[in-house]
């Protein structure tokens, strides 16, 4: 590293928002929207004491955008639906936890419109699968 680099004042080298590179794209935003509408969520369950399941809720909810994200910048069509398919994997994890916590007694039940935006979601992430995948052919 040069001594010029070491100068540079880490306010400086702040990105710009997530959501303003990727403000073109509706599912990156709507991953976003989802994953910080679960953050909500899970401390909600944290201050009840459910760790594990907060844990894991939060895990595969905030890894569906993350693998959108990644598949941004994926070096093929065949990586780009592989990242995808991730994030469907990731989904369906997310909705069995959800389910958990609606099914459960002690649990407070997730809001409604979580389960509906994951569902959104999953089916606009399907659709970009169907699509590439008929881009291959």
């Amino acid at each position: 590293m040069s001594a010029e680099n070491e100068n540079i004042d880490s306010k400086e080298l702040v990105r710009e928002p997530l959501n303003d590179r990727y403000s073109n794209n509706a599912i990156i935003k709507r991953c976003l929207d989802f994953s910080v509408n679960l953050v909500g969520y899970c401390e909600l369950l944290e201050k009840d004491r459910k760790f594990v399941i907060s844990k894991q809720l939060l895990a595969s909810g905030t890894s569906i955008g993350a693998n959108s994200i990644e598949a941004q910048n994926a070096e093929s069509t065949k990586h780009f639906i592989s990242k995808f398919k991730i994030a469907i994997r990731e989904a369906d994890e997310t909705a069995y936890w959800l389910e958990i916590c609606l099914r459960s007694k002690s649990y407070q039940s997730p809001p409604a419109d979580l389960s509906l935006e994951l569902e959104a979601n999953t089916r606009m992430i399907n659709k970009i699968i169907s699509t590439s995948t008929k881009h291959l052919k």
